[in-house]
This record gives structure tokens, C-alpha cells and sequence, in this order.
């Protein structure tokens, strides 16, 4: 029991920590769940838990939503989960675990450097990015770095990126979360675990944006790159071990 409470309450400062940066929770949950559960399993729970995750931010930040970003990063994005995640059921975990955390690494210490870096407006690049995200999203369990760059391109504002991200990422999780549900990544032993999922997701997207309105964004973000590199670099050494 004492396991699943060091996990819950990473689960939550993940929240929290994910609503402020904008990137989406499962940047820093992905790794911090898969010191806790193998990797189909981390899948499957991340998927779930970005279900209830989303519906509170596009609750929470609901005036922001901008629907044409989101229809032409969002439609993409969903048929390339469905690709990610059907691809799991085919290919061995331990070189998909360590590819995640060495991506994660990789993309962190990008943004880390590149931190005002955008790309061009372009429809293009919502399709593009819609679909990288996605297949990221449905192979190793998180997409969200990808979809942030490519909205940060747009310049919008707090509210806008976490409302109109959020509402991809739903579209994201439900077609994921079906496709790993269906093939047992997410077992009957952690049903337990839902209620306290859907509290984290409320009450740490809750605080998250009563911090966003307090709080510098820049700050929060470096905050969690550090703490993605570091764990990721943790995974990808126990994955090699």
C-alpha cells in the first residue's frame, strides 16, 4: 500500500506540475509510472488517467478552447494513436521503454536550450505535428512535448494552449485508452486505482491553475524538463541493465 500512496501522490504533483507547464501531465507521469509498473501497464494506466486529466482542464480553461487548431491537430493525431498504439501489441517492451526515456531525455534537453524556439505557422506543421504527437502518444505513452512545440508556434495564450491541447489530447486517450484496455494493459488489480485518478486529475488541474494566474510559466517549465531528464535518464540506464 505504501507504494501505491508514493504513487498517487507523484501522480498529483505531475498534474499540477503539467497543467502549469502546459506540456500535459504524461511528459512527467509516463516516467514517474513506470517506476512502478512494467511498461504495457504504465501505458494503459496513463491513458486512463489522461481521459479524466483532460476533461478537467478543458472544464477548467473551456473559454479558451480555439477549434480550428485543435480540428487540424487533433484529427491526425487521433489516426496516428490508433497506429502508435496497435504497433504495442506487436513489438517487445524493453526496447520500447528505453526508446521513450531516451527520447525524453533527447526532446528535453532541446527544449531546455531551444526554450523560445518556435516553428512556422503553417497548416502543415499542425498536421505534422498532430501526427508525431499522436504516434509518439500511442507507442510510448506520452506525445504532449511534440503537440506543445507545434501550438507554442501559434503564440497563444495560457488558457488557449492548455484549453485546445487538452481537447486533442481527449481525442488522444479515449482511442488509446480503448485499443490498450481491449488487449489487457490495463489490469483488473488497479480498477482500485480510478478513484483516486479522477480526484488527481480535478484537484491538481485545479491547482495548476490557480498557480498558472500566480506564477511565471517559464519557471515551472525548466522545473520539469530537469526532473523529465533526470528520471528518463534513471528508466533508459535500468532499461539497459
Amino acid at each position: 500500500m505504501e507504494k501505491y500512496s508514493l504513487f498517487v501522490l507523484l501522480a498529483f504533483l505531475s498534474e499540477i506540475i503539467g497543467t502549469v507547464s502546459g506540456f500535459g501531465s504524461s511528459i512527467l507521469f509516463v516516467p514517474v509510472a513506470s517506476l512502478f509498473f512494467d511498461f504495457k501497464t504504465v501505458l494503459g494506466i496513463t491513458a486512463v488517467f489522461h481521459v479524466f486529466s483532460n476533461l478537467s482542464k478543458i472544464t477548467l480553461f473551456r473559454q479558451g478552447i480555439n477549434k480550428e487548431i485543435a480540428l487540424k491537430l487533433g484529427v491526425p493525431a487521433v489516426a496516428f494513436v490508433l497506429l502508435g498504439a496497435w504497433l504495442t501489441t506487436f513489438l517487445p517492451t524493453r526496447p520500447l521503454q528505453l526508446m521513450m526515456n531516451v527520447g525524453l531525455v533527447i526532446l528535453s534537453v532541446y527544449l531546455a536550450i531551444n526554450f523560445n524556439k518556435t516553428i512556422k505557422q503553417s497548416n502543415g506543421n499542425l498536421y505534422i505535428g498532430g501526427a508525431a504527437s499522436g504516434f509518439l502518444a500511442g507507442l510510448t505513452g506520452t506525445g504532449g512535448a511534440v503537440r506543445g512545440i507545434t501550438l507554442a508556434a501559434f503564440g497563444l495564450p495560457k488558457a488557449v494552449f492548455i484549453a485546445t491541447s487538452a481537447l486533442i489530447d481527449l481525442g488522444v486517450d479515449s482511442s488509446r485508452a480503448a485499443v490498450y484496455v481491449s488487449n489487457g494493459y490495463f489490469k483488473t488489480e488497479y480498477l482500485f486505482l480510478i478513484p483516486f485518478l479522477i480526484g488527481i486529475s480535478i484537484a491538481g488541474s485545479y491547482i495548476g491553475k490557480l498557480i498558472l494566474a500566480r506564477t511565471s510559466e517559464k519557471v515551472f517549465k525548466y522545473i520539469v524538463l530537469v526532473v523529465i531528464i533526470g528520471i528518463s535518464t534513471v528508466e533508459a540506464v535500468r532499461a539497459l541493465i
